[in-house]
């Protein structure tokens, strides 16, 4: 594919915004018709772009607008260990997640979805904010799987109470597929997928039956597997077949490289 060179009037102001993760284009089109978005002191309008350096405002609070070059989406799989927070900073000073990774391509790096500090497992980052907007949205149902151990092997009328679906604080929820997979030393393993990405929902189910959960691991975020030759720690890039399957599981095409 051939280059193109950038607008010299800049981008739109929805494209721009998106992708700094702050929501899809069409949230970000609604923020701008309630007039929450201001361009250099100017309440922004639909159609207007922007440019490196402009002054742009949320609620009046400042926006730092994807450069041109971030537009280029970049992916990157990374395996979380336990004990890492998946927020840039920590008040209590423990590791980020951001703390390994390399520099991203031409923006900032912007994660998928959240892992508790007890959670491991596949996390992805996107330098395409809307992306990352669409596959966390729950309307997008996009499978995450995860590798659960807990406490006592549970009976079979347990089991059928989690396929069954049980009531937690925020709502019902439900397992979209459970399978059993060992038991050892008096804990049972469990595959388990869902599609949404409530707080600590895994664990929650878990504890509504009555057990706790002694590790989680996440092995899959939609089409994309946990290498088994990353190790905790370790990241690789993300090839664009993955951020095209990604995209195609999020709803719409991926930006071209």
């Amino acid at each position: 594919m051939t280059d193109t060179l950038p607008d010299p009037r800049g981008e739109r102001l929805q494209k721009l915004l998106a992708g700094t993760g702050l929501g899809s284009r069409r949230t970000i089109e609604e923020w701008i018709r309630e007039g929450r978005v201001t361009i250099n002191g100017a309440v922004a309008r639909l159609g207007d772009r922007a440019r490196p350096g402009d002054h742009v405002l949320l609620d009046g609070r400042p926006v730092e607008a994807a450069p041109a070059a971030a537009l280029v989406p970049a992916l990157l799989v990374y395996h979380k260990p336990v004990g890492e927070v998946t927020t840039r900073s920590d008040p209590q000073g423990r590791p980020t997640v951001f703390d390994r990774l390399p520099a991203a391509p031409g923006g900032r790096w912007i994660v998928v979805g959240r892992l508790d500090v007890n959670t491991s497992g596949l996390l992805l980052f996107t330098t395409d904010g809307e992306l990352a907007h669409r596959l966390m949205h729950p309307s997008s149902e996009v499978p995450r799987e995860y590798l659960v151990r807990v406490r006592e092997p549970p009976s079979p009328a347990t089991l059928a109470r989690l396929r069954d679906g049980v009531m937690l604080d925020d709502g019902p929820a439900r397992f979209d597929r459970l399978v059993e997979e060992r038991g050892s030393d008096g804990h049972g393993w469990f595959r388990v997928t869902l599609h949404e990405g409530r707080n600590r929902e895994v664990r929650r189910i878990w504890s509504a039956v009555g057990h706790e959960v002694s590790r989680l691991v996440r092995i899959r975020y939609g089409s994309l597997v946990l290498p088994r030759e990353l190790r905790p720690g370790q990241s690789r890039p993300g090839t664009a077949t993955e951020l095209g399957e990604l995209a195609r599981a999020a709803g719409r095409p991926p930006l071209q490289r």
